[in-house]
C-alpha cells in the first residue's frame, strides 16, 4: 500500500487530539459567527468524530485530493459543514483563510458541501441521500479491486428519511463491509427532542435487524472512537454502524442540548462567551483561522 500522509502518527495521542477539538471548536462558532447563518450545534457535536476520523483513521492525501486509492468520506447531515471545512482546512486543502468567507459568494465553502470544494467528495445537504452515496462509492471500489474503505456520518434526525433505510438494506444485502455508518447520537434536531419528533428507539436492533455489525460508544471519547473505528475496519461480511452518543453544542455551555442552536449564528456577546469558554481566549476581528492556519493549513 502506498504510504499517504494521513493518518499522522501523533494524533495517536488522545491529548494532540483534544486539543485540535478545542481548534476547531474555537473555528466553528467563529466562522458561522462570521457568516451570520450556519449550524453550529450539529456541527459541535461531531468534533471528535471527525477529528480522528481524519487525524487517525482515514488514508487522505491533501495534496492529490483525487487520489483514487484514498478512503472516502460522505458527510450526509451536510449541514454540519462547518466542522468539516475546519478539519480540511487544517490537514491543508485549501488555506485557513478562507474560514472567513463561510457562505460567501465568490468563495468555495458552501453552505452546504459540494464536490468543488477540495477534499468533499460528495455534495450533500438534502437529508437522507449520504449513506446511499457511501453505498455507490463503496461497491466501485469492490469493483475496481481496491481497499479505498468509506464512511458515511449521519444526524438522528436525519433517520427519519425512508431513504436510509432502503440504503441500510442495500449496504447488508452486499454485504459491504468496507462502508462504515456513524450516527451522530445526539438526540436533537431541528424541531426538538427526536423521540418526540419521530421516536427512533431500540435505534441500535433497528440498525442490527437491518443486517448491520452495531457498535455504541460515546461519540466524545477518543478511546471509544478508536475502539469502534477499529471493530468497524475489522468487522468481514457486513457493514458497520457507530452510534456515537453526543450532546449538541458541545463544549459551549448555553449551546450544549438545546434544540435552538441547531441552525442558529451566535452573535458578537455569544462568540466571545463561547470562545472564552472553548479556548480561553477573546476573539479577534479575524477570528481563529489565523491560529489554524498556522496549526496544520496552508
Amino acid at each position: 500500500m502506498t504510504d499517504f500522509p494521513y493518518p499522522k502518527p501523533e494524533f495517536a495521542r488522545d491529548e494532540a487530539l483534544s486539543e485540535l477539538a478545542k481548534l476547531l471548536r474555537c473555528e466553528i462558532v467563529c466562522m458561522t459567527h462570521r457568516a451570520g447563518s450556519g449550524h453550529p450545534g450539529g456541527s459541535l457535536s461531531a468534533v471528535e468524530i471527525l477529528s480522528l476520523l481524519y487525524m487517525g483513521e482515514l488514508r487522505h492525501d491533501p495534496t492529490n485530493p483525487k487520489r483514487p486509492d484514498r478512503d472516502r468520506f460522505v458527510l450526509s447531515k451536510g449541514h454540519a459543514c462547518p466542522i468539516l471545512y475546519a478539519i480540511l482546512a487544517y490537514c491543508g486543502y485549501f488555506p485557513a483563510e478562507e474560514l472567513c468567507h463561510l457562505r460567501e459568494v465568490g468563495h468555495i465553502l458552501q453552505g452546504h458541501p459540494s464536490i468543488h470544494t477540495p477534499g468533499i467528495d460528495a455534495s450533500t445537504g438534502s437529508l437522507g441521500q449520504g449513506l446511499s452515496i457511501a453505498n455507490g462509492m463503496a461497491l466501485a471500489a469492490r469493483l475496481d479491486g481496491r481497499d479505498s474503505r468509506v464512511w458515511c456520518l449521519l444526524g438522528d434526525g436525519e433517520l427519519d428519511e425512508g431513504q436510509c433505510w432502503e440504503a441500510a438494506m442495500t449496504a447488508a444485502h452486499y454485504g459491504l463491509d468496507n462502508m462504515t455508518a456513524v450516527v451522530d447520537r445526539n438526540r436533537l434536531q431541528i424541531d426538538g427532542d427526536t423521540e418526540k419528533v419521530m421516536a427512533l428507539e431500540p435505534l441500535t436492533d433497528k440498525w442490527t435487524a437491518f443486517g448491520f455489525h452495531v457498535v455504541d460508544c460515546d461519540g466524545h471519547s477518543y478511546p471509544e472512537l478508536r475502539r469502534a473505528y477499529a471493530e468497524a475496519r475489522g468487522t468481514k461480511g457486513k457493514p458497520t454502524c457507530i452510534i456515537a452518543h453526543t450532546h449538541k453544542g458541545r463544549g459551549v455551555s448555553f449551546m450544549t442540548d438545546q434544540a435552538g442552536w441547531h441552525g442558529r449564528a451566535p452573535n458578537s456577546e455569544e462568540l466571545a462567551r463561547a470562545v472564552g469558554e472553548v479556548c480561553g481566549c477573546a476573539p479577534k476581528t479575524e477570528g481563529c483561522c489565523m491560529k489554524l492556519a498556522r496549526g496544520g493549513g496552508r
